[in-house]
């Protein structure tokens, strides 16, 4: 089976609201975007991968039983792509009782000012209710998250960094394969 075919047998039906990671050894991850809680980011995390701009972003920031972050150009975990006109996005937080931060949950990545996610992204390994109402969430893993479990793990000591990151592969919108 192709890896387009593959992919729109997992996916959902909503093609413009469905993200396709491939990861290492062609592992392909279906994310589906939930704009019902995070227009903004959704149509951030849409633009990016539409310009081709996560392609062959790294890892870069990888804890055991948390998360694996990625979506930062530079692979430092301070970089975005504000150099290329996206400013950082205002906060779309919503109470736990609307969605939480499970296992397969896609979050953005942001620095002390909560209004300042850009591009990074974070994929949770297991729920972190920590983060619940913190943090924007913008999809959800609803198939191939046995790929992103492979993702290479960073050192405790480096609070998660990677020396030698997975990269994310290629992302494309379900809708324009």
């Amino acid at each position: 089976m192709s890896e387009t075919n593959e992919a729109e047998a997992q996916a959902p039906q909503d093609r413009e609201n469905t993200v396709i990671f491939t990861l290492k050894d062609n592992g392909l991850v279906t994310i589906q975007l939930r704009p019902d809680l995070a227009p903004q980011h959704c149509e951030r995390i849409r633009a990016l991968v539409r310009a081709g701009l996560y392609d062959g972003t790294p890892f870069h920031r990888v804890i055991e039983g948390f998360m694996a972050q990625g979506g930062d150009p530079t692979g430092t975990g301070t970089g975005g792509f504000r150099d290329r006109g996206y400013a950082d996005l205002p906060a779309e937080f919503v109470p736990p009782n609307r969605a939480r931060f499970l296992r397969g949950t896609c979050g953005m990545a942001r620095a002390q000012n909560p209004n300042s996610a850009n591009s990074q992204f974070f994929i949770m390994f297991a729920p972190a209710p920590s983060l619940d109402g913190q943090y924007t969430i913008w999809g959800q893993v609803t198939a191939g998250m046995e790929h992103v479990d492979r993702i290479t793990r960073g050192e405790a000591s480096r609070n998660g960094q990677v020396r030698t990151p997975d990269r994310l592969i290629r992302a494309r919108m379900l809708g324009d394969a």
